[in-house]
Order: C-alpha cells, then structure tokens, then sequence
C-alpha cells in the first residue's frame, strides 16, 4: 500500500488555513464564534500557522448542547478555530483516501449524494431479491478512535501529520461531534465516517450479492 509524507506543510500553508475558514464559515457567518474569528481573520489565521507549524497546537474543549429534532440528541461542536484545522487537515488527506472509497459509499462524497444512491439502489432491486437493513447506533460517539487511527496511519507516513491527526482525536466527544475527524466536506465528521466504515463497505458489496444469489 503506497504511503504519503511530506503533507504537513501543505496543511499548515496560509493559502490552506484561508480555504480552510471559507469552508468552516460556510452559512455560519453570523454565529458569535464565526465572527469574532473573522474580526481578526488575518491575526487568527497566522496564529494558527505559528502553531502549527512549530507543532505548539493545542485544541480547545468543546460546547455541548441538545437538540429535539429530528430526534433528542447531545451535540459537540469544537470551538470554531479548531473546525478551521479540521478542515485544513481533511482538505490535504482526503483526496488520498477519496479514490479508495467503496463505489457504493454516497454520503457527504462529491458526485454522490442521495439521488445516486438511489439510482444504485434500484440497479440492485432488479437484479437481487434480498436486502440488509441495518443502522450502526450512535455511530460517531461510539466510533473507535484507535481503529480510525490504525486505518488513517497505513496510508500517512509524515509524523508531523500523524501528530496532528492525534491531537485532535485525544479530546474526549462524549457526544455527537459537529465537527472533528473522527467523524467530512462536506465536513471533516463525515470524512471520519467513510474512512471508519470503508472496510467494511468494501467487503459487504462484493460478498452480499453472492451470498443473496447463492441462497
């Protein structure tokens, strides 16, 4: 498997830390995290590249609060300067494990979506009599943060990288997380997501069709 180095200064670059905000603020510029962060967008953002660049990045602890729809659940949300670092990391890695992704993994992936999903999933209707339905439960707080580290560090040799990549899955989420790499861009959580489940994405298409023909 061909391993990357050499990412981390393209991930604490000036030009990506600013793609990176763009991408965090998006339909949040009026929050009171987002402004107060572009008020000084400029002071921030070298801020954020002293620190990462001599690696003194430390990440903030997160705010929780409830929301009742479209069911009761517990959200996290990392402090607004750590969602621009998240995107700033996702915004270099994800390609690498983009073109690794299962063909039949639509969710937060560009060119997929719900349309296609389901495209696809009348493909398999006509020609397969079986489905699994299944649902992982409270998948991003229940996500093993090892497994996703062990599945992320095969492919990311750079040590500087992998430091960050740590940093950021050491904060405890005991909830659902807004925005972290554990679990896309669309946004860094999802990115986490397709990255945790692709094994197994990868070994449920090729094998269900089979074993639904076969029975």
């Amino acid at each position: 498997m061909k391993t990357y180095k050499n990412l981390y200064p393209r991930i604490w670059a000036y030009e990506n830390l600013h793609t990176a905000w763009r991408n965090a603020a998006r339909r949040k510029r009026k929050s009171p995290g987002v402004a107060s962060f572009e008020y000084a967008l400029t002071d921030n953002l070298l801020q954020l590249e002293e620190e990462l660049r001599t690696q003194t990045y430390r990440p903030g602890p997160y705010s929780h609060f409830r929301i009742t729809c479209p069911k009761p659940r517990l959200i996290s949300a990392a402090p607004f300067r750590d969602r621009v670092v998240h995107h700033a990391l996702v915004q270099q890695i994800e390609p690498i494990f983009e073109a690794r992704f299962s063909r039949d993994s639509y969710a937060c992936r560009v060119g997929k979506g719900t349309h296609a999903a389901l495209h696809r999933c009348q493909e398999f209707a006509r020609r397969y009599p079986y489905v699994l339905q299944c649902d992982v439960v409270q998948f991003f707080p229940a996500l093993d943060h090892a497994l996703l580290r062990n599945i992320l560090f095969r492919t990311i040799a750079d040590e500087q990288t992998r430091w960050l990549i740590d940093q950021i899955l050491a904060r405890p989420t005991p909830a659902i997380a807004c925005s972290s790499v554990a679990m896309a861009l669309r946004s860094p959580a999802a990115f986490g997501n397709n990255c945790a489940s692709s094994p197994l994405a990868h070994w449920t298409m090729p094998m269900s069709p089979r074993r639904c023909a076969a029975g």
